[in-house]
């Protein structure tokens, strides 16, 4: 089956403040529908055009060179942004890091605190368009960032990262720029409080 752009798992405007319903409704309905349509139309009549997405950013190196950059971008997109929407809840709802991945984040970092401020600084290191990233590598935590739609999973050689990511944030402007225009610090620092914690010991629990 063709790539789908999946639901939002709540309403537009369930992020206030951290989040406004207008960025919502436009990052979901328009930019991460353009990859899904993207996506599907640079793998239309290929092999992988029937491929889970996740397994097609993992083997971009069989793709043709024509198709490659192609499904890099939005099927990377695409993939970036079904995690992003799922980690995400409601202010209040989210909960805390709590079992083994608490355990996992004093152990790689000292302290959730600590665990922030270094993906804070990825976050806001990353120039441009990007991403930052919570990975599980060699069964520890890792923190990274990528550039435009690369994610760890691509490879090394590819995102200049890899592990499995269990938590991302997208800092694309079209991210946060409607609410905090050039403030990326501070749509930063509001996104723990719209942290899906449930979700994200999920990941960690798939991801070990």
């Amino acid at each position: 089956m063709p790539f789908t752009l999946p639901a939002l798992p709540f309403p537009a405007n369930a992020l206030v403040p951290a989040i406004d319903a207008a960025t919502m409704e436009i990052h979901h309905g328009k930019h991460h529908k353009a990859y899904v349509d993207n996506a599907n139309k640079a793998l239309e009549g290929t092999p992988w055009a029937d491929m889970d997405p996740v397994e097609v950013i993992k083997s971009l190196k069989d793709l043709p060179d024509e198709k490659r950059g192609a499904v890099r971008n939005n099927a990377g997109g695409h993939v970036n942004h079904s995690m992003f929407w799922s980690i995400l809840a409601a202010p209040g709802t989210g909960g805390t890091p709590s079992g083994p991945l608490a355990e996992a984040i004093n152990a790689s970092f000292g302290s959730l605190d600590a665990m922030n401020e270094k993906f804070a600084a990825a976050a806001m290191g990353r120039f441009g368009s990007g991403w930052a990233w919570l990975c599980v590598k060699n069964g520890k935590l890792e923190i990274c960032s990528t550039a435009n739609q690369d994610n760890p999973l691509m490879g090394e050689s590819v995102a200049g990262c890899g592990g499995t990511p269990i938590l991302g944030l997208d800092v694309w402007e079209h991210a946060y720029y409607l609410n905090y225009q050039n403030r990326r610090a501070d749509y930063v620092a509001s996104f723990w409080t719209v942290v899906n914690w449930a979700k994200v010991q999920e990941n960690f629990a798939k991801a070990k």
